[in-house]
């Protein structure tokens, strides 16, 4: 629920956490300058959650200031004080200034611990992990920092609200490639996922069809599956798989031998990072600070499968993933970064807290920032043909409205 703030807000903290997407810079710098006229200082909080919990209190200020020109500040100097000059053409930029993690305050690695925190692990194993929530709050208050912006997906926002639980003022800008974020139809970064992600496999079907190949194209979506939904659309992939829709492989694999009797003996399915093949994936390594485990490539896993059971045919499994994250945003996400940066600015001035910018049902809106108990925003099932493997967009309608 919505917090009222008791006293003006003068210095704001800004941090991007989680992996990086197009339109990160231009929500940063749409921050600073609505700030500037308002009187208030943006300090840029490098790392994520990193920088605010691992900051150095017994340190000098200045030696905690990130400056490109001076390599002993470019690891562990977590501030990057932002103004309309130094965020002037960042816009234009890829990725996140600020750079980012995944750290989780609440859950820090005994072993990741720096130099100055070993004494909060102590009486405990390099592998247990221990909350830092403390340190947090005490370095927001050692920078006199009157709040915190944080922008990104439903891991870092799950540890705003945790602050914002504790009293200290946090607004969220919500961004992923997923677009999964619960309470929210938007998140920075997915049109430019979409756009890539088509100009890529359109790219790739002259080899496909030069070789005869059934390509497979892994996307983001560990529990949602609107971004390969999507792109499944609008570039008329034979299949796709998603999370939330069970797949059964030796009925995938009829389909394919279906889509492949064309004139040039080539296919194409889209499927998500966690897309459901009706058994299990196996996932490697152990879980991240958000409590989830790296699940092999399901793109290659898959391949292996159809191997089994289709000869003759040579499955390519092609990881867009990282290929989408890359470079300057596509107009949309441009947009949408500037407007969430200004419903968080307007939400500073009207002295409300606690609450994240969103779009839902074609409006702006303010909700709450979701916490690990909101679970994650998921395809609905109806736009997904069970049976064919695609998505559904037949026989689309609508009310008729008259001319206003």
């Amino acid at each position: 629920m919505p917090i009222q703030i008791t006293k003006k807000i003068r210095s704001l903290g800004v941090l991007t956490g989680g992996g990086d997407v197009p339109g990160l810079n231009a929500a940063i710098k749409a921050l600073v300058y609505l700030a500037e006229p308002m009187g208030i200082s943006i300090t840029g909080l490098r790392s994520g959650w990193e920088g605010i919990t691992y900051l150095d209190r017994a340190r000098p200020h200045d030696q905690l200031i990130f400056r490109e020109d001076d390599s002993t500040s470019w690891r562990s100097n977590y501030l990057m004080p932002l103004t309309r000059l130094n965020t002037r053409a960042i816009d234009r930029q890829g990725g996140t200034i600020l750079q980012s993690t995944r750290t989780n305050p609440a859950r820090v690695r005994v072993r990741d611990l720096p130099p100055h925190l070993t004494a909060r692990g102590e009486g405990h194993s390099p592998d247990e992990r221990i909350d830092l929530t403390d340190e947090v709050i005490a370095n927001l208050n050692h920078l006199e920092l009157d709040g915190l912006v944080a922008i990104g997906g439903d891991d870092t926002l799950s540890y705003g609200a945790v602050l914002a639980s504790k009293g200290i003022p946090v607004w969220g800008i919500t961004k992923t490639m997923d677009n999964d974020v619960p309470g929210t139809d938007y998140c920075i970064g997915f049109q430019t996922a979409i756009s890539r992600a088509t100009e890529f496999i359109n790219r790739i079907r002259s080899t496909a069809g030069s070789h005869s190949e059934t390509i497979l194209f892994r996307m983001f979506g560990r529990d949602a599956g609107f971004t390969a939904l999507e792109t499944a659309t609008v570039t008329w992939a034979d299949r796709l798989l998603i999370p939330e829709v069970p797949a059964n492989i030796d009925r995938l694999a009829e389909l394919i031998m279906q889509d492949r009797k064309n004139p040039r003996n080539y296919s194409t399915v889209v499927l998500s990072e966690g897309a459901n093949l009706g058994m299990p994936v196996p996932e490697i390594g152990e879980a991240d600070a958000y409590g989830h485990r790296k699940k092999v490539n399901v793109a290659e896993f898959l391949a292996e499968q159809l191997t089994r059971r289709i000869t003759g045919v040579r499955f390519l499994p092609i990881d867009l993933t990282y290929f989408l994250r890359s470079g300057e945003p596509e107009v949309y996400d441009k947009y949408m970064a500037v407007y969430y940066a200004n419903m968080v600015m307007s939400a500073v001035e009207q002295g409300m807290h606690g609450v994240m910018a969103a779009h839902r049902d074609g409006r702006f809106i303010y909700t709450d920032i979701p916490s690990k108990n909101f679970p994650a925003r998921r395809v609905n099932p109806a736009d997904y043909h069970e049976e064919r493997y695609r998505p559904r967009f037949e026989s689309i309608t609508g009310p008729y409205l008259p001319q206003p």
